[in-house]
């Protein structure tokens, strides 16, 4: 009787781990997310070409292309890189004073009479536009350079100072006095667990205050300075050279959102590379 031959056994393809899925599924996003800014950057810049002499004359609306020859030549020109610095200038020396005010009175607001003295100042300087500040300081100040310092400390320390004041409020009582019960000394407690409370509160106001900061500033040098980017702006729509008044535009935009994505997100992304580790 013939007898059958069993087949050797077939290894069964190995199995995606979950975390390997996981990974898979985060990079796809980041594709599509990629993806799909892209697309929307060629939209925008399709129909803005479109309707550079079609639909507008391109006397009124140049192109895209106008404008990058337009910053072509002011980069060339040494006014692109002494303007930015000449703004950027401005923006860290005004926002590192409305940290340090507004991170102050963060802190002094814990007290409840000093809460009442400063509440209606925070309550102003949140609800009160950039544009009325680089208004004021422009008249009082003219074209001084402390006129857009001080509108930016006007115009950001209150968002620290609400954020630093409710991330104050907010602090784990409860693990501190833990700490104190097993001797954790001052400075240790403070950098494992008042530090890292704190930062996400921080990082949110500098990251608004920053943005708002650095509209103010433009603001005040459109008003009343003589160099930066706000300046460029002006001097170019009173001339009527419309190219290059929407290459400043646009070089502003630009700028922020590099400031913004890869500054500022980078930084935040290290200090918090903690969480990733916890989690992991």
């Amino acid at each position: 009787m013939a007898t059958a031959v069993a087949s050797p056994p077939t290894s069964a393809p190995p199995r995606t781990s979950e975390e390997e899925r996981v990974r898979a599924a985060r990079r796809r996003d980041r594709i599509n997310a990629v993806a799909w800014r892209l697309a929307g950057y060629a939209f925008f810049l399709g129909l803005w070409e479109f309707a550079s002499g079609r639909l507008m004359d391109e006397r009124l609306l140049p192109g895209p292309v106008d404008v990058l020859r337009t910053f072509g030549e002011l980069w060339a020109s040494g006014k692109v890189p002494g303007a930015f610095a000449d703004t950027l200038t401005r923006i860290g020396i005004g926002f590192a004073i409305a940290f340090v005010v507004g991170a102050a009175i963060g802190i002094l607001m814990q007290n409840r009479l000093l809460n009442g003295f400063f509440r209606d100042a925070v309550t102003i300087g949140v609800t009160t536009p950039g544009l009325i500040w680089a208004l004021i300081t422009a008249i009082i100040f003219g074209n001084r350079p402390w006129g857009p310092l001080i509108a930016i400390v006007l115009t950001t320390f209150a968002l620290i100072s609400v954020n630093v004041a409710e991330g104050i409020k907010a602090l784990p009582k409860d693990l501190i006095d833990m700490a104190k019960s097993f001797g954790v000394g001052v400075v240790r407690r403070n950098r494992q667990i008042v530090i890292p409370h704190l930062a996400p509160y921080i990082f949110t106001g500098v990251r608004f205050g920053f943005s708002i900061a650095w509209k103010v500033t433009v603001l005040t040098e459109v008003f009343s300075s003589s160099s930066g980017i706000g300046f460029e702006m002006r001097t170019a729509s009173q001339l009527f050279r419309l190219p290059e008044f929407l290459t400043w535009i646009l070089a502003f935009y630009v700028f922020a959102l590099l400031l913004e994505k890869v500054v500022l997100e980078v930084i935040e992304r290290r200090f918090f590379a903690w969480r990733d580790t916890i989690k992991s």
